[in-house]
């Protein structure tokens, strides 16, 4: 953990709240008002859609540009989740800082959610797919540790990118949902109404992902790129290569997995190459290059890990990206 990057803002903590406490001047309304802090997107906009009509003061702490693999909390984002009346997070090893918040900034009446622990069994393990860079390594750990006549055993890690299936955010919408009745009973009636809307909605681009799949003439995907998508792939029992896993860190690919890669569009005559978002396509563009085949479309699907403030604003919602990702999997699909 980086605790210079935590030492400075839990040390500023106290200041912060004696001034929220002391000189605060809020409006009785604003008082009265739910206060709730999420720390991805998906799960700000699912509060959004099922408190419609309600109003509470939400806040999304990773803002523009911000990664979930990379965030640190500031002093005030500490003093917002020690405000808070219900704090919602993934609960993976990216926010390790959590743990730590929660115990310094103790709110007995505070309610928190921590999505990957409400999923429950349908949390996955992030996987590693022939060709992956990590593939790689791991091969050449495996031999080198049976040479000395022992394996080492390697920790397994959570896949966190739990959002990108429809059918998990049916779950974690009806668990938000229930906290939200229970923190403000006298709307529970609205907030229900609210749920059934939003559900259906799911359901009905879950169904329209399951006609698009079933429709198409392919089953693989091909990312040149990171890969957060195993729950969305999963749920429609698509197959995948890509170039490194969901959380991975790393950048640049080896010879040997932009060739893997190349070898696999031009095997399965794939129309396009497949990015996340933010992505410079370099890798992309160099597997295409070797492919060896023509007409190949560098295509990106969204990941909702760096959406903030800004594309709120202009009117981004978990469905609309959800929706506009279903367009970019059709034409990936079609021709494979």
């Amino acid at each position: 953990m980086n605790w210079k990057r935590i030492a400075a803002p839990m040390a500023a903590i106290a200041l912060l709240c004696g001034f929220s406490a002391c000189g605060q001047t809020a409006t009785a309304q604003e008082s009265q008002q739910l206060k709730v802090v999420t720390t991805i997107f998906p799960a700000y906009d699912w509060v959004r859609e099922l408190a419609q009509g309600e109003q509470p003061q939400l806040r999304l702490l990773l803002d523009d540009g911000v990664d979930l693999h990379s965030y640190q909390p500031t002093a005030q984002d500490m003093v917002d989740i020690a405000n808070c009346d219900l704090f919602i997070y993934v609960g993976g090893q990216s926010e390790h800082w959590v743990d730590d918040v929660l115990e310094q900034t103790h709110n007995p009446d505070r309610v928190v959610v921590n999505l990957m622990e409400v999923l429950g069994d349908r949390v996955k393990e992030e996987e590693y797919v022939q060709g992956m860079e990590h593939t790689h390594d791991h091969e050449e750990e495996h031999d080198h540790e049976q040479e000395q006549g022992h394996e080492e055993e390697h920790e397994h890690e959570d896949d966190e990118h739990i959002w990108l299936s429809l059918q998990n955010a049916e779950i974690l919408c009806k668990e938000i949902s229930s906290q939200l009745q229970k923190l403000d009973k006298d709307n529970q009636q609205q907030y229900q109404q609210n749920t059934d809307a939003y559900l259906e909605k799911l359901n009905q681009l879950d169904e329209q992902y399951r006609q698009v799949v079933q429709n198409a003439t392919g089953n693989t995907l091909i990312f040149a790129d990171r890969f957060p998508f195993r729950y969305l792939v999963d749920d429609y029992g698509l197959d995948y290569y890509a170039a490194f896993s969901g959380c991975s860190a790393e950048t640049e690919a080896s010879f040997e997995t932009v060739s893997f890669l190349a070898s696999k569009v031009q095997e399965l005559q794939v129309p396009a190459v497949l990015t996340i978002e933010g992505s410079n396509q370099k890798i992309a563009k160099t597997v295409v290059e070797n492919a060896k085949s023509e007409g190949e479309e560098i295509l990106t699907m969204d990941s909702l890990q760096s959406i903030g403030n800004k594309k709120i604003q202009e009117g981004v919602t978990y469905l609309s990206v959800m929706e506009q990702n279903l367009t970019v999997l059709e034409q990936a699909l079609q021709g494979a």
